[in-house]
């Protein structure tokens, strides 16, 4: 089992909460279907809300090339999101300019390895932002 598959596990064993080095910080899983295989793809990710839309990075760990999940959203935006014991369809949209300056800038705010990871590579970390397409139910 991978360590994305650990994380998973417990994020929906646990209603989203997990511990050990992700204890504390809003994560949330984001489905995807993959761009070459059309397979459901599945990844925990740190994120900041922006208003109703959350907010996330494709940093890779400061790598200098896009995780997979970028490109499974470039090649199909619609998406699904696992919020705590939620789960909903979205669109994914891939900010550009001032606005992923913006939103950066404010997922470095709350995790400061955002700004290692941005200094450590040659690439513009791409930032996507996700909304809901309905209304999660409560």
């Amino acid at each position: 089992m991978s360590g994305n598959d650990q994380i998973i596990e417990e994020f929906r064993a646990n209603d989203g909460k997990v511990g050990g080095h992700f204890e504390g910080w809003s994560l949330l899983l984001l489905r995807t279907t993959g761009a070459r295989s059309g397979l459901e793809r599945v990844n925990p990710l740190v994120y900041v809300m922006d208003g109703d839309r959350y907010v996330v990075a494709a940093s890779k760990g400061g790598a200098d090339t896009h995780p997979d999940w970028f490109f499974n959203v470039q090649a199909a935006p619609e998406v699904t999101v696992e919020v705590g014991a939620e789960a909903f369809e979205a669109r994914a949209a891939i900010t550009t300019g001032t606005e992923r300056d913006a939103l950066y800038t404010q997922l470095a705010a709350r995790y400061s390895f955002f700004t290692g990871y941005q200094e450590g590579t040659a690439r513009v970390i791409p930032v996507v932002a996700l909304e809901a397409v309905a209304q999660p139910a409560h």
